[in-house]
């Protein structure tokens, strides 16, 4: 089996409201780079990046010199061929190679009739259970504008009912911290027997981070998420507040992890199959992790439904997954699989059976929003359409008073 083409397509799907964060917002919807591998034998793989446009699928064509002609089994001199550390220093490809391998993956699990959670070893767990992930949202129609804790408390049940989530994952910094605590107490007080975790991507001090930790240490939360940037950061809030912190930033690849590790920076690392390079190198992360008796969850950074797979199999395997998995997932209004979005069952989410990764795109749907993404375009994710003069550049930017 042979790599004889590469098809990276754009594509935008919509969100049910626009969704803000401390850097800005996802406008209304998820602009994604949909990838299919096509081998000599006539089967596809697919892969998955965020971000898109014409740069992106320049970026995957080019690899066409690198990859055609590579058996997909070959998966650590694919590795070395992206993102070898001299071509990593001058053109960074983590992200590409992440989508790459997904696709390989699936061509290697639809050859020999497996799934990926076999190849990586099999299954520890059929269901993968997920948090509710809660946004103050921009309004669309007669969904989102949600800013007071009476409202986010509404959008966690509203998700809580419908999906049966048992952990709720805030996402605050767009507002001051005192509102962000205020909103948190309030889930707490409404949902005294889920697990809560706060996340403001990293945009209070050190010395705000340790008062809003020590204002919600007392409640059931599973970890105080990027609460400040850097590992020294971080280590100096976990030595002041008694949560397990936890990194999808500061910790994404493994020079990173050793030192995490040495110093004691952070108790759990959260593992994104695309920010690590790709679903084995998130694999390799975690048994280092268990190794050393760290913390791990999988990370969400605004799937559709294929890196939902490969969440999915990552899941599945890790022994030391102790804490429900992120995603964005629930925010979409569809999916470009076949048979539209996974469901949500009890809070989870099925780990697929079929071989490779157990889904498959819906080409109909696919070319759907191609073509919308052509209409739309893309959006920059660190600025926000309603606030078209504020940019993110110094913390005391971050804490305007809330917009009502």
């Amino acid at each position: 089996m042979r790599i004889v083409d590469i098809i990276p397509t754009t594509v935008t799907v919509p969100l049910e409201a626009p969704i803000r964060h401390s850097n800005g917002a996802h406008w209304g919807r998820f602009v994604r780079t949909i990838v299919e591998v096509k081998t000599d034998d006539g089967l596809s793989g697919w892969g998955e990046m965020g971000g898109g446009g014409e740069s992106a699928e320049a970026a995957f064509r080019s690899l066409k010199n690198y990859l055609v002609g590579h058996n997909p089994f070959h998966l650590e001199a694919l590795r070395w061929k992206i993102s070898n550390p001299t071509a990593s220093l001058y053109n960074n490809r983590t992200q590409l190679h992440a989508a790459i391998e997904f696709a390989c993956l699936d061509l290697i699990g639809k050859k020999l009739g497996v799934s990926v959670s076999e190849l990586l070893g099999g299954r520890l767990r059929d269901q993968v259970p997920f948090a509710a992930y809660l946004f103050s949202r921009y309004p669309n129609g007669s969904v989102g504008g949600e800013e007071t804790p009476e409202e986010m408390v509404k959008q966690a049940s509203e998700l809580a009912a419908r999906c049966g989530f048992q952990s709720l994952k805030l996402k605050c910094g767009v507002f001051p911290p005192d509102h962000d605590i205020e909103v948190y107490q309030a889930l707490a007080s409404v949902f005294p027997g889920h697990r809560l975790r706060l996340d403001p991507n990293c945009a209070w001090s050190v010395e705000e981070a340790i008062r809003v930790g020590k204002a919600i240490e007392h409640l059931r939360n599973d970890y105080f998420e990027d609460p400040t940037f850097g590992l020294e950061g971080m280590r100096r809030v976990r030595h002041f507040v008694r949560i397990p912190t936890a990194t999808n930033t500061v910790v994404v690849n493994f020079e990173q992890l050793a030192s995490c590790i040495r110093t004691e920076a952070v108790d759990v690392i959260l593992l994104d199959t695309t920010f690590w390079g790709g679903l084995r190198q998130a694999y390799k992360a975690a048994q280092v992790c268990e190794t050393f008796q760290w913390g791990v969850s999988v990370h969400s950074s605004g799937e559709l439904g294929i890196q939902l797979a490969t969440m999915l199999h990552l899941g599945a395997v890790l022994p030391n997954l102790v804490f429900a998995a992120d995603a964005h997932y629930h925010h979409l209004t569809d999916d470009i699989l076949a048979g539209g979005k996974l469901p949500y069952r009890n809070g989870a989410i099925d780990v697929p059976t079929g071989p490779g990764l157990g889904v498959e795109v819906n080409r109909e749907r696919l070319a759907r929003y191609a073509e919308l993404y052509k209409e739309l375009g893309g959006y920059p994710y660190d600025r926000d359409p309603h606030r078209p003069e504020w940019f993110s550049v110094q913390p005391e930017s971050r804490f305007a008073t809330p917009r009502r």
